[in-house]
């Protein structure tokens, strides 16, 4: 089983799946922007490099002395992933983990899965680059809307309480899943798919904001009735069958 990884991006999500691993027996090569943050890492036994894949230096060899990279950024900047993909070929890295959103689907009022067409947005983009890679296997993680710990959906609401498009529904994931969910997909050897992350349960806006607001103190919401938007569902089945896995977090309501 690998017991080595690289982490490129060591926050909300990268730096606890870091600690879990750690607990576990794996070395870990994780990455931040700036020196700043280092000492967090290096107090967290990560090996800690600063990584910066807009001006990528010559941390990036050492930080990539690993079978495994999770890649765990925000950003969608396809000619540095162009660089970063060329760097990732020379090393020792074979299995790619890359940790993208159910952003790439458009919303058409439907149930979308794995088979449903992405948009032309960059992080599809990105996708692709990782996925038609000859040289190394990679699996992308589509993770629905991330919330647990600091990230409180009941705050994700605009300060003047009103709920847009109650009727919509929404699509989220725990964070505790996301990791369980890595974690499988490594010791599994689950490599070369693609796969939704997102928890069971689909209550519409109006219910699950009216919710969550009231767990962070905010009684005075208000419906906006009128408004619709596009929605989409996301089927999580694939990721289910592929891991034989059951969310922590499945149902979203009380």
């Amino acid at each position: 089983m690998t017991k080595n990884i690289s982490i490129l991006g060591c926050g909300w999500l990268g730096l606890p799946f870091a600690k879990e691993l750690l607990k576990k027996g794996y070395k870990v090569n994780g990455s931040c922007t700036s020196t700043a943050k280092l000492d967090t890492l290096k107090q967290n036994n990560i090996n800690a490099f600063v990584i910066n894949t807009e001006d990528i230096n010559d941390n990036i060899e050492p930080f990539l002395d690993s079978e495994v990279l999770l890649i765990a950024i925000t950003s969608k900047n396809i000619e540095a992933y162009r660089s970063l993909i060329k760097h990732i070929e020379k090393s020792t890295i074979k299995k790619v983990i890359f940790i993208s959103s159910t952003s790439v689907y458009t919303a058409s009022n439907s149930i979308v899965d794995e088979e449903t067409p992405t948009n032309d947005g960059p992080l599809a983009e990105i996708e692709k680059l990782f996925i038609n890679n000859p040289i190394f296997k990679t699996t992308i993680i589509r993770f629905a809307g991330l919330i647990g710990y600091t990230r409180k959906p009941g705050n994700f609401i605009r300060p003047d309480n009103i709920i847009r498009n109650p009727k919509g529904y929404v699509n989220m994931i725990h964070r505790d899943d996301c990791l369980a969910i890595l974690h499988l997909i490594i010791t599994k050897n689950i490599f070369g798919q693609v796969l939704n992350a997102c928890a069971d349960e689909h209550p519409t806006r109006g219910e699950y904001y009216i919710q969550e607001m009231k767990k962070v103190g905010r009684e005075n919401h208000k419906l906006e009735e009128e408004s619709t938007a596009p929605y989409k569902i996301i089927s999580n089945q694939k990721l289910k069958n592929i891991l034989n896995y059951s969310f922590k977090y499945a149902k979203l309501l009380s």
